[in-house]
Parts: C-alpha cells; structure tokens; sequence
C-alpha cells in the first residue's frame, strides 16, 4: 500500500488516540477540582479508563482494518501497523495498572499514593501520550521530546512519596541520569543532522546508505553519533552500562511507578530504538557488500546488560529491589532479538514485551500486597510461609517467576525461544555466541528467582495463620497469571497477530 504524506487538518483522525488523552488529562484536572470528596477516586478512574480504552481501542481497530500506512503532520508521525500495536501495548500496560491505585480499605492499612491521587491519574495519561509519540516519531527532534515527555513525567512520580525519603532520593538519581543521557542523545542526534542536513528519518537513511556506498563502510560521524543516541535510548530501557538508576529508584519509588515503569517506558524505549535503526539507519538492509558493526555493538550491549542484571540480582534480599536487576536482565534478553536486525527479531521483542507486561505486572503486584501486610517490608523473610498462609497469591507469584526465567509451560519460555529462534535463523558465530549467552544468564536467574520460590514453600514464617492480603490485588495478580500460562501453550495466535502488526512507513 501507498504511504501518504499528509498535512496537519487531514493527519488529525489518525491522530485521535493522542487527543482522546490530551482531552482526558485536562478532564482529570478539572474533575480533581470539582468533584465531591466521595465521587473523586471513582471519577477519575472511570475517566482514566475511558480514555485508555478508547486509545488502546482505536489502535486494535485500526490494525483490523489495516489502515493506512500513512506520514501524519508532514512526515513527523508515523501512523503503521507499528505504532498501532504499540497503541494498544501502552493502553493495556496503563489500564493493568489501576488495580494498583486503589486504596486499602483495611484498618490502619496505609496507602502508597498519599498525595492527591487526580495528580498521579494525570500524570499517567500524559506518560501515556509520551508513549504513544516516542513509538510512532519520525523526526529526530520530535523523538527527543517525546522521550523527555516521558523522561520528565516519571522523574515526578518516582518521587511522588514527598514524605518518603527513599521516593525523593530515587527521583533524583532518575533526575541526574536522565539528564546525562538526555544530553548524550542530543549530542549524538546533532551529529547525524549535521551529517545527513536532516531531521526526517527516512531522508537521514538515504543520505547514510549513499555515504555508506560510497566509502564501503559506516561513517566515522554516524558510528558516533549513533552510539550517542544508543545511550540515550538504553537509558530509557534500562540497559548496561546506562542501568546504574534503574535499582536504586525501583526500590525507592512507589510500588505502582516501579511497576509501570519496569513494563511502559521500556517498550517505548524499544519501539523507538527499533524505528530508528531500520528507519534512519537501514540497519535492516545495509547496503550489499558493506558490513556494519550494528549487530556487534548491539549485542555486546545484550551481553553486557545479561550479565550486569543477572549477576547483581543473586545477592538481592530485597524482592522489589531484585525484580529491578531481573527487569535491566529482561531487557537484555530483548536486545538478543534486537542485534540480528531482521523481522524475525523485532517480532520477537514485540512478543517478549507482551509476555513481559503479565508476568512482570503481576509479580510487583504480589510484591506490593505482600508489604502491605507485613508493613511496608519487601524483603525475602516477608515470603516466608505464604504459599501455606496465600495459597492462591503464592501460587500465581509462582507462575510469574517460573515465567521471568523462562521456563515451560509459561509465557516467558515461548518468548524466550523466539528471541533465541531469531538468533539462530540470523546464522553467523557471532548469534551462537549471543545465543549461548543468553541461555546461560537464562540459567543463572533461576538462582535468584528460586529463592523466592523457597521462602514462599519451603520456609515457616512468623506467623501461621492466613495472610489478610488485599482481595483487589491478590484477584488481579491470579487473573495476570491465567494468560502468561494460556500464551505458554497456545501462543500462535497473538504471535502471528504480532508479527503481522511490525509494518513501518518508509
């Protein structure tokens, strides 16, 4: 199908999504301020649902009627099959959130959230749009302000316990690194503009390929400058060596930020990584003849950030602060599928990231039921005994951590084996070696998760009788656990709908 490039007046039915959340973020503000004490929490989620189910709505719908492909506001926004899938991605990461901003009900139980909760729904909504704008830009200036969206957003809800001083502390490590890489990724894209004489992606791949033709190798100025940007973006997912934030503000942020921002802003780190690879730099189809040291460098990165996580997360007695290691591992495990540049690859991160939202979501909101009823402690003792005080609870915690290290029969084995698969289809040393490697970090994390596993069975806690978890969190981290076992024995259909839904613009 023909893509079109179309002006500002014709590009805003395509656009609806955003403005559905641009006009529920202003309706939140308005409702936090009228809306009577009894009727606000329940108004602001309604309000909240309703524009993330219209977002995530349109986008399913627009892939069934596969419209477009088409270039929105003169060629800034791509509107695909791939900004759609990753529409309805973000919608239903934001919308699992929300069991998780529901108050305790319980006597002396305290809320996480104890500022005004129409800030924080407010503030979801337009992380919620910086989402949806990183995974659909094709501008290099467009894609900066849509990271520091999403970049500024989360640096105000990971400190958003004003009264905690582990929150303000995590907010500004997150402050002080992103500001570093924020400035790297400028640096970098300043270097490809200065280079290519344009911002628009797709006139920076043609200006690349001739140079590259024409020398037989990858310029010098765009190498740098790439691995400049490349900071940037693995900043945003967490990957070595930009990791050093991501464990420190987990585990001081609240439970629900942590959670969103382990599953969120890293699949729009990796949407915009994987657009601008294959957009501006054709890593997908370099120039015949002339080899690029993409897959080398990308894999090293995947080595690295394997190895980092794993190795750190085994010494963790802290849960949340362990599943912060394991998420910078994840995302070390995407970028296998990331180093091979085919279809193969970046259909099995779109999979991965699928799989990642239930099993991972589910496992912070375990996490956070279980500090809740010990009062605030995250660490391993607080496990103890709980598959015999919360079978239910302890059960689809189980389900979730045999899931993160990938094994059968559960969700996060099949993407694993497509992460793998696209390696060793890719052919070539280099994918065995990265193969391997990932494997083994596969091997390794199970140590770690399995220490959960034990203090959950096979260790007495302090107490014996039935743990009071919260009934809203325990009901929702067992129905996270039906679809991350469902996808581990019938994955074919969301994953071929997966791979069908990768098409860019060009």
């Amino acid at each position: 199908m023909e893509t079109r490039t179309l002006d500002n007046l014709q590009s805003l039915p395509y656009f609806a999504p955003e403005l559905g959340l641009i006009a529920a973020a202003l309706l939140l503000v308005v409702w936090d301020l009228v809306a009577p004490a009894r009727l606000k929490l329940a108004g602001l989620m309604a309000i909240s649902l309703a524009a993330l189910l219209a977002s995530g709505g349109l986008g399913a719908y627009f892939l069934a009627t596969d419209a477009g492909p088409h270039n929105l506001f003169y060629g800034l926004l791509a509107f695909d099959r791939f900004s759609n899938l990753f529409r309805v991605l973000f919608a239903f990461a934001t919308a699992a959130l929300l069991p998780f901003l529901v108050p305790p009900r319980e006597p002396g139980a305290t809320p996480e959230l104890r500022r005004e909760q129409g800030e924080f729904f407010t503030l979801l909504l337009v992380l919620s749009l910086g989402m949806n704008l990183m995974a659909a830009s094709r501008h290099l200036l467009l894609i900066y302000l849509s990271l520091e969206l999403v970049s500024i957003v989360s640096f105000v809800l990971a400190g958003f316990k004003i009264d905690d001083a582990r929150s303000s502390e995590a907010a500004l490590k997150y402050v002080i690194f992103g500001g570093v890489a924020s400035g790297i990724l400028l640096y970098g894209m300043s270097w490809i503009f200065g280079i290519t004489g344009s911002m628009h992606l797709g006139e920076c791949a043609a200006r690349i390929a001739a140079l590259t033709a024409q020398e037989g190798k990858v310029p010098e100025v765009v190498f740098v400058g790439t691995i400049c940007v490349l900071a940037g973006f693995g900043y945003k997912i967490s990957a070595a060596p930009f990791h050093m934030w991501t464990p420190d503000v987990y585990e001081g942020a609240p439970t629900p930020v942590t959670a969103f921002l382990s599953v969120g802003p890293k699949a729009a780190g990796f949407a915009v990584l994987v657009r601008f690879f294959s957009d501006a730099l054709g890593a997908g189809g370099a120039s015949p003849g002339v080899e690029t040291p993409w897959p080398v460098v990308a894999g090293c990165l995947a080595m690295a950030t394997m190895i980092i996580g794993n190795l750190s997360a085994l010494g963790q007695e802290n849960v949340k602060r362990m599943l912060a290691y394991s998420s910078i591992a994840h995302a070390g495990y995407m970028l296998l599928g990331f180093s091979v540049f085919s279809d193969a690859g970046v259909a099995a991160i779109a999979f991965y990231l699928v799989t990642y939202c239930f099993m991972n979501l589910g496992a912070f909101l375990v996490v956070m039921a279980v500090a809740e009823e010990s009062g605030g402690d995250e660490a391993l003792p607080a496990f103890r005994g709980l598959g015999r005080r919360a079978p239910l609870v302890a059960a689809a915690m189980a389900v979730f951590l045999i899931s993160l290290t990938g094994l059968p029969p559960t969700a996060g084995f099949v993407g694993k084996f497509y992460l793998f698969s696209a390696l060793i289809t890719a052919g070539g040393a280099w994918s065995w070696v990265l193969a391997v490697a990932g494997v083994l970090n596969s091997v390794i994390s199970l140590f770690y998760y399995a220490r959960v596993l034990r203090a959950m069975y096979l260790e007495k806690g302090d107490r014996a009788e039935p743990a009071p978890l919260r009934p809203l969190l325990g009901a929702t981290a067992c129905a996270f656990a039906v679809p991350t076992l469902l996808l581990g024995v019938a994955w074919g259909p969301v994953y071929d709908f997966v791979a069908r839904s990768l098409t860019m613009v060009r």
